[in-house]
């Protein structure tokens, strides 16, 4: 399969899942759609093309493991698992009810095949450091993603695992930021500012690269680079949009934490199927 004709399958797929976010929310009356929407592109290119999955035995030893550590944006995540068939589709409208196996952030108890239960924000990538560590010392050629938020790296806990990461010399170890510059308070920007990012991370000793994370061809490409790496952790800082594919839910502080109500939804399936019929 062609290169393009891969980029082409994943864009579809990933608006696909935006349509079962959308819809998922719109049934739960609460979630996330802004940090949803902007991770989505990323967690396709890694399901459905990176990592090593298997759907018809998900727990496999030999897969690839991801944690979510911006927990609040699992309709994503709950979305690409549909599509890769480990979870029924069906089952994605329980999202946040009572009893049900997705709830708001993912929950390993209720759900073992997520890999952790995440969303008390700043403690997966030191969740993920454990796993990369354990797979080294195993003599496995797995690796482990992490996916946080620009918000979340606020938390001092993942300062902790930017110094010890680089010095077990974890090259398994790929980490994901999120960049949208939104969190519940507000932008990033204003809240704490984190720049200059990049300079931060590679003064830790990690491989790092400046993506947009909307570009499928970056996402791989940068996937491709980590390859390269034989000592350091590599953090991929990706440029999002939050609320990215519906316009009225983009770079909207108040689409943090809320659900659409029906006729949102209705607004929002159409523009997501509009682009996906631009898709031929």
């Amino acid at each position: 399969m062609s290169e393009s004709t891969v980029i082409e399958k994943l864009k579809r797929t990933a608006n696909e899942c935006r349509l079962d976010i959308i819809t998922m929310l719109e049934k739960a009356k609460s979630g996330h759609p802004g940090g949803s929407l902007s991770v989505i592109d990323i967690l396709t290119c890694l399901y459905c093309h990176e990592m090593k999955v298997y759907p018809n035995d998900p727990m496999n030893e030999d897969r690839d493991r991801l944690i979510l550590s911006k927990g609040h944006g699992v309709p994503a995540l709950y979305a690409v698992l549909a599509k890769l068939g480990i979870l029924e589709r069906e089952e994605l409208w329980t999202l946040r009810q009572l009893g049900s196996r997705l709830q708001g952030h993912p929950d390993r108890v209720k759900l073992p095949i997520v890999e952790a239960s995440t969303g008390s924000l700043g403690q997966g990538l030191s969740i993920a450091q454990g796993m990369a560590m354990a797979l080294k010392m195993n003599q496995s050629p797995r690796r482990v993603f992490c996916v946080m938020g620009d918000g979340e790296i606020q938390e001092g806990q993942v300062w902790e695992t930017a110094m010890s990461a680089p010095k077990f010399k974890l090259n398994n170890l790929i980490c994901f930021v999120d960049c949208n510059n939104g969190q519940i308070d507000g932008h990033v920007t204003e809240v704490m500012d984190l720049s200059p990012l990049p300079e931060k991370w590679r003064a830790f000793n990690w491989a790092v690269q400046e993506i947009d994370g909307h570009s499928f061809e970056e996402i791989l490409g940068a996937l491709e680079n980590s390859k390269k790496e034989t000592s350091k952790p590599t953090m991929i800082l990706a440029k999002t949009v939050k609320g990215k594919g519906v316009s009225f839910m983009e770079n909207q502080i108040s689409w943090h934490g809320i659900g659409p109500s029906a006729e949102q939804a209705d607004k929002a399936r159409a523009e997501i199927q509009k682009t996906l019929d631009s898709l031929g």
